[in-house]
């Protein structure tokens, strides 16, 4: 007689969509179903950028109704994963005293430099281990300082995007261990740098406990029980940070390996035990984000297939709407290699108006590009691929590990153009999947921390068991081999002008 499943329900917010899924796992195969899915873009106020959360959560009150029609029996736990960096703040009365900014909202706007005049890179990079981009918490709380914000002085308690939801869901006020990672104010051997608060003026009192991954927050509120007819269902604080989720479900095992998250953002590194806060490190702007079962992702967030969703958003605006499969079918037709461009600048970092930007810079730098979305589709996926190589010898380099596999997991190792122009350019064994590897981590974190599973060892090999994992092995290399030294010639420079700014 088999054994009955025990149901976990995953909350996976990114950044274009939000999906609640049921992980049954009966002790040795997991099978995920996807029960409810709403989207999460920006939500434009005047001049900013927002996050409309209270619609978040209504979404997942929703999915968590739809899960308890589903299945007669109430979930084990809940944990919800989003992405990182953004917060809210709540006031006296423990209200949300305003909807949270976009990471891409433009308040941060040459902050991260003001910051780097009254601290140094070195230590601030010494402190925390985590990655200068002007998206970190950091710059955005000090964004609010400077200005004076009146929001800023009336906070009683700072909660990332996870965490509001968390507390939403439970009344515990918590901050999970890999979310506080990537604020960029949080030292991961001591907890939060009270150094750096009081160097930038910034409120520590208003910072929360930090709790490791899988600690289970208590049950759901009994209001949420009523509305949704969940009963004995408890929340689990999963590795909250989506990355740190999607590397739990890596179905790797050995040292040689590294993963790359794929999605709006390509996260590509390895894991470690302790942060590396080498020279090597600090220079080419690495970072060191918690991980699950005491480790950390020595990691480089690269501009992933962002430049793809806008191109689309903007091509649609014009009457143009292009699914994703169909933009990768153009693009595996169109020329090779007639443009590339450094995903990672800072022209591309802003939405709108994408094909035109692409097609600017690549005028910039000497190549003529056609308007038709197939080539500048293709343009944006071979400059990814190179980007992944260019980033991977660094790693190898800085770590002192070779690496012969990439593990691709996240919505990205769907699109087979990519993998195979990955596994090319960097003349890697590329594997592929799962593609719900966030859920998938989010729902195993929530069975350690339900003691159903012991160590990242075994909930990786429960990933290898219950899916199926799609292999490309490298094909025509020497076309990418001549590509990647334009591609290196082309970002030499702009690398050299960030490198003297760490000095």
């Amino acid at each position: 007689m088999g054994v009955s499943p025990q149901h976990y329900v995953a909350v996976d917010l990114g950044a274009e969509s939000g999906r609640v899924f049921v992980g049954a796992f009966d002790g040795k195969k997991i099978a995920l179903h996807e029960v409810h899915r709403f989207p999460t873009g920006p939500v434009y106020v005047m001049d900013s950028m927002r996050w409309d959360i209270l619609d978040f959560y209504a979404e997942i009150e929703t999915g968590l109704a739809a899960v308890c029609g589903l299945y007669t029996s109430s979930p084990a736990a809940i944990g919800v994963d989003t992405w990182g960096v953004d917060f809210g703040l709540l006031d006296r009365d423990e209200e949300l005293i305003t909807y949270p900014y976009h990471y891409r909202d433009r308040r941060t706007a040459g902050v991260m430099e003001k910051v780097c005049n009254l601290i140094s890179r070195r230590e601030i990079f010494e402190m925390t281990g985590i990655q200068f981009m002007p998206v970190n918490t950091l710059y955005q709380l000090y964004a609010m300082a400077v200005s004076n914000s009146a929001k800023l002085e009336r906070a009683e308690t700072f909660l990332m995007i996870p965490d509001i939801l968390n507390y939403w869901l439970t009344g515990q006020k918590v901050c999970e261990f890999t979310n506080a990672t990537t604020t960029q104010l949080h030292d991961p051997r001591r907890g939060w740098s009270d150094w750096i608060f009081e160097k930038l003026g910034l409120p520590l009192r208003i910072m929360p406990k930090v709790v490791p991954p899988g600690t289970l927050l208590g049950p759901v509120l009994a209001g949420i029980r009523s509305r949704t007819g969940l009963s004995g269902a408890r929340v689990v604080a999963p590795a909250c940070h989506d990355t740190a989720s999607a590397v739990v479900a890596v179905p790797s095992c050995g040292a040689d390996w590294a993963y790359l998250s794929s999605g709006t953002w390509s996260l590509l590194g390895v894991e470690v035990k302790a942060p590396i806060l080498s020279e090597g490190a600090f220079r080419n702007n690495f970072t060191n984000e918690g991980g699950a079962g005491s480790t950390f992702r020595f990691l480089k967030n690269i501009s992933g297939l962002w430049l793809v969703q806008e191109c689309r958003r903007a091509w649609a605006a014009s009457g143009r709407d292009f699914s994703y499969s169909e933009l990768t079918e153009l693009a595996s037709h169109a020329q090779p290699f007639v443009a590339l461009i450094d995903p990672d600048d800072q022209v591309f970092l802003q939405p709108g108006e994408m094909p035109e930007r692409i097609e600017s810079y690549a005028a910039q730098k000497g190549h003529g590009l056609a308007r038709d979305p197939g080539t500048i589709i293709r343009v944006i996926l071979e400059s990814l691929a190179l980007k992944y190589r260019y980033v991977l010898k660094q790693i190898e380099s800085i770590s002192g590990r070779e690496i012969r596999t990439i593990h691709i997991v996240g919505g990205g190792s769907e699109n087979r153009l990519l993998n195979q122009f990955t596994a090319d350019a960097t003349k890697k064994l590329v594997l592929a999947g799962p593609v719900e590897a966030t859920a998938l981590g989010n729902i195993l974190m929530q069975a350690a921390g339900c003691g159903e599973i012991g160590s990242l060892t075994e909930a990786r090999a429960l990933v290898h068991s219950s899916f199926d994992i799609a292999t490309y092995e490298p094909a025509s290399t020497a076309p990418w081999d001549d590509a990647y030294e334009r591609f290196v010639r082309m970002v030499e420079a702009e690398e050299k002008k960030v490198i003297r700014q760490f000095k």
